[in-house]
């Protein structure tokens, strides 16, 4: 039975996935699988000794504390800018919806060396959030950003902002907009209104937009190697110098497990999370 028989002997659904899970099982799962069995491999045989070893190195937890709050700062910037930008593009209509829904979305086909190269120029000293700050008084000189923690989180919430928004948009588009005109007819005020109203009812799209750009935050390695350098290290960064330049496999497939471990928790906690505050059982 050739291939094309055996796929229309399948039923519809398993069908239509089966080049997509073949695709995925080829050039995605066999890659991790070697990976995950690398990181237990030692000289005699298998064994958890890379982990200790890894583990009982202070710098490990340096490493997964700078992964972890570069990630959380860049939430946490992402969701302050995205979540007004979100509700801004849900009350559009028209062509300005159209525009707004394009200066999101078109960034996104600009590649991500691109962006950090022009977050370099940004940053720089004569560059334009210096000069912005210098106009408005808040330094009398241009502070240091490029190369600095602070620059990443800039650059990084600018890069993933639109995994943010998005979600939340299609959160908003769903929402009943006679429910905050029903509590402003009971006297509700605007601000008691989206405490009380939008933002529990938009929680899910937060959740969502908070673990794509969390789990894709942690796991950057373009960015901060552009825009802090090697003297910062996180572990997606840490795994990339293992494999590049100390072509140290052992020390790289470890920290790549451990980094595909926090993401796989990230992802699990965010589902568990939105399926709890939608009510989705």
């Amino acid at each position: 039975m050739n291939i094309a028989t055996r796929l229309r002997s399948l039923p519809p659904a398993a069908a239509l996935t089966a080049p997509a899970l073949a695709y995925l099982s080829l050039f995605y799962l066999v890659p991790l699988v070697w990976l995950f069995t690398r990181s237990f491999m030692g000289p005699v045989g298998p064994t958890i000794q890379p982990y200790i070893d890894l583990l009982s190195d202070p710098f490990t937890w340096q490493v997964i504390g700078n992964t972890l709050r570069v990630g959380a700062l860049v939430t946490l910037v992402a969701f302050v800018i995205g979540y007004p930008a979100a509700i801004a593009l849900s009350k559009a209509r028209g062509i300005w919806q159209i525009v707004l829904l394009t200066s999101i979305i078109l960034p996104l086909s600009v590649g991500v060396v691109v962006k950090a190269f022009a977050w370099q120029i940004v940053l720089a000293r004569n560059g334009l959030v210096g000069q912005i700050l210098v106009a408005t008084g808040l330094f009398e000189q241009a502070p240091q950003l490029l190369f600095t923690e602070a620059g990443l989180v800039l650059g990084a919430a600018n890069v993933f902002l639109p995994f943010m928004i998005l979600p939340i948009y299609s959160v908003l588009g769903l929402m009943d907009p006679r429910l905050p005109e029903a509590a402003a007819t009971l006297g509700a005020s605007p601000l008691y209104r989206f405490i009380k109203v939008t933002l529990p009812l938009t929680l899910p799209g937060i959740v969502a937009g908070a673990a794509f750009v969390f789990s894709m935050s942690i796991s950057m390695y373009v960015i901060p190697s552009l825009l802090i350098g090697d003297r910062f290290q996180t572990l997606a960064t840490l795994t990339g110098r293992s494999f590049l330049f100390m072509r140290n496999e052992q020390v790289g497939s470890t920290t790549a497990v451990l980094l595909l471990a926090i993401s796989v928790a990230i992802i699990l906690s965010a589902s568990s999370l939105a399926r709890r505050v939608g009510g989705v059982r």
